[in-house]
């Protein structure tokens, strides 16, 4: 399929997608716990062409943040890189990894944006509809414009895309950036930031995507591909 039309296709698929998004929790949400969700690329990136990716899944422990489960899968995509269609490319190696945990977690934490995106359907909207999975999107660079919270741990503000309030700006620790939380899939705003702030055990990111980003830049640098007969 020529790019140009990759490309509207992907773009039809989350508008089409995104009416599913629940921003509500299921009846009795108690997470127990949770699962970070991050991919590393080879070279930079934003490569052309097939880049080789690893994804991690990491499950932890969300009131001790003990690590319980993990697991990797390293895949390559060929789906350029573009802002607002990420999932296109880490989605596959990240479902592949969540495929290999021996745990199902109570909730996915993707190291990208849920509803906090044009079409409102962002990386970790697309896991949760995927897998059915309640999710959250804690993102470290924001979808635009924000007007930053005080400086306190556990301060907010609001997240506007289009000027619609999609999600929080989330100050996880006193004087430094803050993080971008929006509903993924089945859970409410005000739940998953606290759940965010809740896994930032004094740092910045959560446990669930600082053990993550290891995980799946460990399986990158390991990787070794089968040899030919």
């Amino acid at each position: 399929m020529p790019e140009p039309d990759r490309i509207a296709a992907a773009i039809a698929l989350q508008e089409r997608l995104a009416p599913q998004v629940r921003r509500t929790p299921p009846p009795g949400f108690d997470p127990r716990i949770a699962a970070g969700c991050d991919v590393a690329y080879a070279g930079n990136g934003s490569d052309a062409g097939p880049v080789q990716v690893a994804a991690a899944v990491v499950c932890v422990d969300v009131e001790t943040g003990a690590e319980i489960d993990s697991a990797t899968a390293v895949g390559s995509t060929d789906f350029p890189y573009m802002p607002g269609l990420f999932a296109f490319r880490e989605l596959p190696a990240l479902l592949d990894a969540i495929g290999a945990l021996r745990t199902v977690p109570d909730v996915l934490v993707a190291d990208g944006h849920g509803i906090a995106h044009p079409r409102r359907f962002g990386l970790a909207s697309h896991l949760g509809v995927a897998t059915g999975l309640p999710s959250i999107g804690a993102a470290k660079t924001p979808p635009g414009p924000f007007e930053p919270p005080a400086d306190g741990r556990g301060a907010t503000s609001p997240l506007r895309v289009d000027g619609e309030e999609v999600g929080a700006v989330l100050r996880t620790r006193a004087g430094v950036k803050p993080m971008f939380v929006s509903v993924g899939h089945r859970i409410d705003l005000a739940t998953a930031a606290d759940l965010v702030l809740r896994l930032c055990r004094g740092t910045r990111l959560p446990e669930t995507t600082r053990l993550a980003d290891q995980r799946c830049r460990e399986a990158l640098r390991n990787f070794r591909p089968a040899t030919q007969p």
